[in-house]
């Protein structure tokens, strides 16, 4: 069944409904990146709602309650619906919506749905309880879980004819990813020790003397967490700024969505760098007055130019 590339109007029924689900999830659930996406066209916002909602589901499964059998028995079944989706098997009275909505997103645009096994693989990392040594070991956990996803929306955004550098745009795709796991990883790092799980490398916390890990409100005693913070915030900002290299490669509207979610992430980094131990007392956000003002300084280019100019001076 052909489908157009930004409307909606020969949409079957049953897929609109799948779309609207998808979009109802992604605005319960993820607020940051459902700010950047309402400032795409209906198709590519419908079409990163799908890519949510399923990214969704496997995140779900990797977080549940479930005994880690059980986990990888459901991911598996995750693994055979994204197969039967690339073989084109899901049909539009299909009962899954998040299925019928992929499906239909993979066809209007060339997403590389391979990139969502290698999600489904970071999470199995996670299941398997998999701790991290040096940063080359945490960036494979966080190529599969956030990189992959800068790359399924590159498959969504495309980039410009003839853009300068365009071949490169999977991989800052990819880095831009990076660099917002590497966020959530500061963010969270308190509510991750709770569930048994440490994600910054091994030989961090040691250089910093944290290797106790974060269970408490406070550092671990003798501890210089503000330096392992400092430490792992000048990671991140690199990433960032390697990863805006993306920026000028995408439409206008595509680069204000990505502008937008990374411009949220960014100021949380800025947060997080003012007040390293707040990440210890509880989760650090922004309020949406400041995400709206975030998402217009996307839209306007005002974040992407300015990080842009710097980039380019700082490679002068």
């Amino acid at each position: 069944m052909s489908r157009t590339m930004e409307g909606t109007d020969r949409t079957p029924a049953p897929v609109r409904a799948a779309y609207s689900y998808c979009e109802a999830v992604t605005g319960a659930q993820a607020r940051n990146f459902a700010y950047g996406i309402r400032l795409l066209p209906p198709g590519r916002r419908q079409a990163m709602s799908a890519l949510y909602a399923f990214s969704r589901r496997v995140d779900d499964i990797g977080d549940g309650q479930l005994a880690p059998e059980a986990k990888q028995a459901r991911l598996d079944d995750t693994r055979r619906l994204l197969d039967g989706i690339r073989k084109g098997a899901v049909e539009d009275d299909d009962t899954d919506p998040v299925a019928v909505a992929l499906a239909d997103a993979a066809q209007r645009y060339p997403i590389p749905l391979d990139a969502l096994d290698e999600l489904i693989d970071g999470v199995l990392m996670d299941v398997r309880g998999a701790a991290y040594e040096t940063w080359d070991d945490l960036k494979v956990y966080c190529r599969c879980v956030a990189g992959t996803i800068g790359r399924l929306s590159l498959g969504v955004f495309g980039t410009q004819p003839g853009a300068p550098g365009a071949e490169r745009a999977p991989e800052y795709a990819d880095t831009l990813g990076l660099a917002l796991q590497l966020t959530n990883i500061l963010r969270d790092v308190r509510e991750d020790a709770a569930d048994g799980r440490t994600y910054l490398p091994a030989d961090d916390l040691a250089k910093f003397g944290c290797s106790e890990g974060f269970r408490a409100a406070v550092p671990p005693p003798g501890a210089d967490f503000e330096g392992l913070v400092h430490y792992e915030v000048r990671r991140a900002r690199a990433l960032f700024t390697e990863g805006y290299r993306l920026l000028p490669m995408l439409d206008r509207r595509s680069g204000a969505c990505v502008a937008a979610m990374a411009g949220i992430y960014r100021r949380l980094l800025d947060r997080i760098e003012d007040d390293p131990a707040a990440v210890l007392r509880g989760r650090v956000s922004l309020p949406g007055h400041e995400k709206a003002y975030v998402a217009v300084r996307g839209l306007s280019g005002l974040d992407a130019r300015g990080v842009v100019r710097r980039t380019h001076r700082g490679r002068a």
